[in-house]
């Protein structure tokens, strides 16, 4: 993965659905927005996609098979609580995601890999949003 890449993944808002009308904005190497440290608490959690594998585009009715296999993938998971979020770069790319709390960093890891991701956001509690490379 290149720096231009990882640069994109840095520059991109991640944006968690609260309700019909509130968002809340993660960005990496930044605390949690307060309503996401409020649903947190002292848990792990992951902004995750099955969209677009190793960063290449793909079509809106693979992107939207994947997707549902990886909300099926979580629902599976008891502890989980899953928000529905989207990525929105720098440049306008965005593409479906998932705001999960509960999943610890390798279960986070292996979902990663199995919808061959290149990096995911993570945190545990309030700690600062990090972004976890899974592809060098």
């Amino acid at each position: 993965m290149d720096q231009a890449l990882i640069d994109a993944f840095r520059a991109t808002d991640y944006l968690v659905c609260l309700d019909e009308v509130a968002w809340a904005s993660i960005r990496i190497d930044q605390p949690l927005p307060a309503p996401l440290q409020a649903l947190v608490g002292t848990r792990s959690w992951g902004f995750i996609t099955a969209c677009n594998p190793r960063s290449e585009a793909c079509s809106p009715a693979d992107n939207l098979t994947a997707q549902r296999d990886l909300l099926a993938a979580l629902r599976a998971w008891p502890q989980a609580v899953i928000y529905p979020a989207i990525g929105v770069g720098a440049s306008g790319w965005s593409e479906p995601s998932l705001f999960v709390i509960g999943p610890d960093l390798a279960t986070l890891d292996a979902l990663g890999q199995r919808y061959q991701q290149n990096a995911y956001v993570h945190g545990h509690g309030v700690e600062i949003a990090r972004l976890r490379l899974l592809r060098s």
